[in-house]
């Protein structure tokens, strides 16, 4: 059978780095691995950010949203099957930030994936720096996440002081206890993720998943939305000010995540950044789109920092 990893975390934890290094691990170690991208929206930046990692022994696929549940799991199910029949080792699976993971469990014990699939691990990774006042279905949604994870890994410790690392995993407890039930010990990751041995990554990779039940209830999803602005003529430094000035801005509504890519004289930059952090590099190869992610967003007044012909 084929074994399959979710990797989850909420809106800006940091999944898409350590699946880079996660997945480098098993290619070193002669696994061939398929990464399926099911992101939030209807176009996938977090497959691009991965381009780098692909090669004859790892492919990326993808599971756009912008569609309703059920048309999501019909896509997510059919994408399975594909890779099933794609020769490889394993598949380790990258939903968006605000995923349902019950979708994960529900949609292999369907036919045919429950005889070619077998869960590896499911992992949350957490940032050092999350916010600590989530809204009440976005607390729901990350103890979701935490309920069944084999490992939570504690990323972006780097940037963090220790004590910013302790109240977010004191944070990670609580909400998981208060929503799920589940009591998180030694589970908890602090290791960053750069700093992961090779020892540390076979365990992850074998950690498995818990079985935790706990009552689901109905999360709102619709109060997540995602903006878009393309073809941006913006530069890189005032893409990055007015992306801090928009965290900042209470008009905006609460904003989670802001990432893509932009062209300035003439290199391609990728853009990740939250309310603690805000990173800019240079790639080879890029696509001209910046997007917005949060909760109850007021799109006018985003538009004013992202929208090229109001900037």
């Amino acid at each position: 059978m084929i074994k399959i990893d979710l990797i989850t975390g909420f809106l800006g934890s940091g999944k898409t780095t350590f699946i880079k290094k996660y997945a480098d691990w098993l290619i070193e170690h002669g696994i061939r691995v398929g990464i399926l991208e099911n992101d939030f929206g209807a176009v996938n930046v977090d497959m691009m950010l991965l381009q780098d990692i692909q090669s004859d022994r790892c492919a990326i696929e993808t599971v756009a949203g912008a569609c309703d549940a059920d048309c999501h799991r019909r896509r997510f199910k059919t994408k399975l099957i594909a890779m099933g029949m794609s020769g490889y080792d394993r598949v380790i699976v990258e939903p968006s930030g605000i995923f349902d993971t019950d979708e994960f469990f529900d949609v292999l014990r369907e036919d045919p994936l429950d005889r070619w699939y077998e869960i590896g691990c499911v992992l949350t990774v957490a940032d050092a720096c999350l916010d600590t006042e989530l809204s009440a279905q976005s607390e729901y949604i990350l103890a979701s996440q935490l309920a069944n994870a084999g490992k939570v890994i504690i990323s972006k410790s780097d940037i963090a002081t220790e004590e910013q690392v302790e109240k977010t995993v004191a944070y990670l407890r609580s909400v998981c206890e208060r929503c799920c039930g589940r009591i998180l010990g030694d589970d908890v990751m602090r290791t960053g993720i750069d700093e992961l041995t090779d020892e540390q990554i076979e365990a992850v990779s074998e950690c498995g998943y818990k079985k935790v039940d706990f009552t689901k209830r109905l999360t709102g999803a619709n109060d997540y939305v995602s903006l878009y602005y393309m073809n941006n003529s913006i530069s890189k430094d005032t893409l990055w000010q007015n992306a801090k000035d928009m965290f900042s801005d209470e008009k905006c509504g609460r904003v989670y995540r802001v990432k893509g890519f932009i062209r300035d004289e003439g290199t391609w930059y990728e853009f990740n950044a939250d309310r603690n952090n805000i990173s800019l590099s240079s790639v080879e190869n890029g696509q001209d789109i910046i997007i917005v992610i949060g909760e109850e967003l007021n799109k006018a007044c985003v538009d004013r920092y992202f929208c090229s012909s109001l900037s």
